[in-house]
């Protein structure tokens, strides 16, 4: 008997040399900056822990995904993202004023759960879940600012294509990832 050769492992095919492209099932490692390459530590994604996305689907940032396009495993980048191509800027819109009903529990605020600062998911009058960032509790209603918590800031990501792999049928079919790093049912 003879060892599998790493690309067969965990029963997938996986060519060498395969490009990120559409359908693709990528997995990486990525520091996040505000700014640009020296700017402070948004967020870091180990190879611990990597970020492992179905490719194409419409569920990342475009220009992220642009960015990534043609790499290969092993290949490591580097790029910026101005706010307008990351998520947008800041819009007055956003900020909303809602009523203090929306947040009694038992005739009373509930100070648990809103406390400036803090973000409250919501849904909105299409069902969507979304986060909003309490900015003031007044007299008649609870200030919120729903822009995304990155809006307005410029971007730099740098990483490391860990691997890219064919997406299996079903991961198509669900548009996400299944298994380690991904989703599971």
């Amino acid at each position: 008997m003879y060892n599998q050769p790493s690309f067969f492992k965990d029963g997938i095919n996986k060519t060498f040399n395969m490009k990120i492209e559409k359908n693709k099932v990528v997995t990486l490692t990525y520091t996040l900056k505000a700014d640009n390459a020296d700017g402070a530590v948004i967020q870091e994604v180990k190879e611990d822990k990597p970020f492992v996305h179905l490719f194409g689907v419409g569920t990342l940032l475009p220009a992220f995904e642009n960015n990534l396009a043609g790499l290969e495993v092993g290949d490591e980048f580097g790029f910026e993202l101005a706010s307008k191509d990351a998520y947008g800027e800041n819009s007055e819109k956003d900020i909303v004023k809602l009523e203090l009903s929306i947040f009694m529990n038992n005739g009373e605020l509930d100070k648990e759960l809103v406390q400036v600062g803090k973000y409250i998911p919501m849904q909105n009058n299409d069902g969507h879940v979304i986060e909003g960032k309490v900015l003031s509790i007044e007299d008649d209603g609870i200030v919120m600012d729903f822009n995304h918590p990155l809006s307005g800031q410029d971007l730099y990501f740098s990483g490391k294509i860990l691997e890219v792999r064919d997406a299996l049928d079903e991961e198509l079919s669900h548009g996400h990832v299944h298994g380690p790093g991904g989703h599971d049912h």
